[in-house]
C-alpha cells in the first residue's frame, strides 16, 4: 500500500452505550463478589475506552496496525475503531508559511536578501505521514531549497535594458512567482503537500551593496529624466522658431538662430532657476 485509503469507523456513540452497559453490568457483579466475572468486563470496558476518537472539521486521523497502514478517516465527527490502531493526527488546513530572509545570489552574482510566502495544505495524508519524516520541517527546508535557486535563475534587475534578461525578479513578479510555485509543487509531491500559493514577500539587495545599488537606480532615473527634458526642449524650441518665423516678427541669420536655440535649451533644461540678461539692442548690431 503506497497510496491514500479512506477507512470507515464505527459510530462512537452506539459504542460509548455498550462500555457504559459493561460498567453498569460489573457494579453488581463487584457487589456480589462475583470477581471472576467482573475483572473481565471492567478490562473490556477499559480497552474498548481507548477506541474512543473524534475528528475536527479540516482535519484527519491516519490509522495504522502493528505497521500495517489500516486508512485515513477524514470526516468529522465522533467515532470508535479497534483500540490496537495506532492513531496519528494530520491537519488538512491551509497553512501560511513565510520563510526566513535568506542571502542569496542572483544570475548576475548580486547578493540579494529574498524571502517567500507559501500557503499549503495537506492533500494525501499517506505521503505526509509515511513519505517523509516531518512533512513540516520538510515544507521549510524545501521551500528554502526552492527559493535559493529560483533567486539564482533570475537577475535583481535588467540595468541595461537589453533583450537578453526578458524577467527580472523585480519586475517579472507574476512570472517569477509561478516558476517559483512550480518549483515547489515537484519538491512537496514527495510528502503529499498541495502547494496553493507562493509569492516574493521581500526582495531587496544585501546591505554591503546596497547603497551603490540605490545610486545606480538614482542616476538611471536622473538620465532618464533628462532624456525627457531634453526631448521636450527640443521640441518647443522648434515650435518656437517655426512661430516667430509664421508671424515674421524677427528675422534670423543662422548665427543668431544658434545663439537663439542655445540659450533657450539652457533655460529649458537646466536644473536651477535662469538668470537672464536683458539686451538693449546693440548686442547684435
Amino acid at each position: 500500500m503506497n497510496q491514500e485509503k479512506t477507512f470507515k469507523p464505527s459510530s462512537g456513540y452506539l459504542m460509548i452505550f455498550v462500555a457504559i452497559a459493561l460498567l453498569v453490568c460489573s457494579i453488581p457483579l463487584f457487589a456480589f463478589k462475583i470477581i471472576f466475572a467482573a475483572i473481565p468486563m471492567v478490562l473490556v470496558f477499559v480497552t474498548i475506552t481507548t477506541g474512543f476518537f473524534f475528528i475536527n472539521p479540516n482535519g484527519s486521523i491516519v490509522l495504522t496496525l502493528f505497521g500495517e497502514y489500516k486508512g485515513t478517516v477524514k470526516t468529522n465527527g465522533f467515532y470508535w475503531a479497534n483500540p490496537f490502531y495506532t492513531k496519528k493526527r494530520v491537519s488538512l488546513r491551509a497553512r501560511n508559511f513565510d520563510s526566513d530572509r535568506v542571502k542569496v545570489n542572483d544570475k548576475l552574482g548580486n547578493p540579494i536578501m529574498i524571502s517567500v510566502i507559501l500557503v499549503w495544505k495537506v492533500s494525501d495524508t499517506f505521503k505526509a505521514a509515511f513519505g517523509v519524516d516531518d512533512y513540516q520541517h520538510f515544507v521549510r527546508v524545501q521551500t528554502d531549497a526552492a527559493v535559493r535557486k529560483m533567486a539564482g535563475s533570475y537577475p535583481y534587475d535588467d540595468w541595461e535594458d537589453s533583450d537578453e534578461f526578458k524577467i527580472t525578479l523585480r519586475s517579472g513578479m507574476t512570472e517569477v512567482n509561478e516558476a517559483l510555485e512550480n518549483e515547489l509543487s515537484e519538491r512537496l509531491e514527495i510528502a503529499g503537500i498541495e502547494v496553493m500559493e507562493a509569492r516574493i514577500g521581500y526582495l531587496a539587495y544585501a546591505e554591503e551593496i546596497a547603497s551603490a545599488m540605490l545610486k545606480r537606480q538614482q542616476a538611471t532615473a536622473i538620465i532618464a529624466a533628462r532624456e525627457k527634458i531634453v526631448e521636450g526642449a527640443v521640441g518647443m524650441v522648434e515650435n518656437a522658431l517655426e512661430k516667430i518665423k509664421e508671424k515674421d516678427l524677427v528675422e534670423f541669420d543662422n548665427d543668431k538662430k544658434a545663439t537663439m536655440v542655445s540659450n533657450l535649451m539652457i533655460v529649458l533644461c537646466s536644473d536651477k532657476e535662469v538668470t537672464p540678461v536683458v539686451n538693449t539692442g546693440t548686442l547684435h548690431q
